[in-house]
């Protein structure tokens, strides 16, 4: 009888232990989940700000969560997504093109390692879209460059239009390719708005629908802001329009550095030039008729 309590009692022990290690471990990805999560949220905010130094180091804070298997994709996500956005930011603050090929690089080489962990992983195949053609914008006057990036580039586009079609991220992607590209050639101004209307759609009907800080689920504001600048580039502006898409960004996150300090002057700056050329416009016609008189 002792003997067999005695092994009864080593293996409840055993249990017991075991018990402890699993519900340990759990507790240690939480921990890694939580910091995570929270350098994640600091990186949207500083790319917003525009503050590319923060950025950088937020970077670089990600870096001891590369080995843990359970965040290990979306940790190389994250990393590429801030290299990637302190690119576009530097863009804004003209910033020596090669330091911007070395972050959009740096960023590419981040969304395959996310990709190795995670190969149906959408957001980072975005994210290489996206990145690659800003190095395609870099080297525009180089063709041979150029054509080495669309070789990386079109395989990924193709992968995406064939699974991201629900992806809001992938339209605001495709928006700019379809603004440079002529109309006979698929693309077109339409086209780019068409994107940014499916885009925002989606966006709205998946608000609030991450459970998980680690997958990506901005989309909304980049949308407004991107049909903004549409609006007021067209051939044909409608700065009232653009106007509206910025302060809906701006509603959406208030210190947006590119849209409040940027954008959004250069729309009512526009505005103001168009009131001014109407009302010249105006007094020529009524001299005119005028004289008709």
């Amino acid at each position: 009888m002792g003997r067999r309590w005695g092994a009864a009692g080593g293996m409840l022990l055993v249990a017991v232990a075991t018990g402890a290690a699993v519900l340990a471990a759990r507790a240690a990805d939480g921990q890694t989940r939580d910091r995570v999560a929270k350098i994640v949220v600091q990186i949207q905010r500083a790319d917003y700000q525009g503050d590319r130094a923060a950025i950088k180091r937020l970077y670089a804070d990600l870096a001891p969560y590369m080995g843990d298997e359970e965040t290990a994709s979306r940790v190389r996500y994250w990393r590429g997504f801030a290299l990637w956005r302190r690119a576009i930011n530097g863009f804004n603050d003209s910033v020596d093109p090669k330091e911007l090929q070395q972050d959009l690089e740096g960023g590419i080489a981040e969304f395959n390692e996310a990709l190795k962990r995670d190969p149906g992983f959408a957001d980072a195949k975005i994210g290489i879209v996206s990145s690659l053609g800003y190095l395609m914008y870099i080297h525009r006057s180089d063709q041979d460059q150029l054509q080495s990036y669309m070789a990386k580039v079109q395989p990924v586009l193709q992968e995406l239009k064939d699974s991201a079609t629900d992806n809001p991220r992938f339209y605001w992607v495709m928006g700019p390719l379809y603004w440079r590209q002529p109309a006979e050639r698929g693309g077109g101004q339409a086209k780019a708005f068409e994107a940014m209307q499916k885009g925002l759609e989606l966006a709205r009907k998946q608000k609030g629908g991450a459970s998980d800080p680690l997958e990506p689920s901005w989309g909304e504001p980049e949308l407004l802001m991107a049909e903004a600048w549409y609006y007021q580039n067209a051939a044909e502006p409608d700065l009232n329009a653009a106007e509206k898409d910025a302060r809906a960004a701006l509603a959406l996150v208030p210190d947006w550095h590119y849209v409040r300090d940027i954008l959004l002057p250069q729309i009512e700056e526009a505005k103001t030039k168009k009131k001014g050329a109407d009302a010249e416009e105006g007094q020529v016609r009524r001299a005119g008729d005028r004289k008709k008189r």
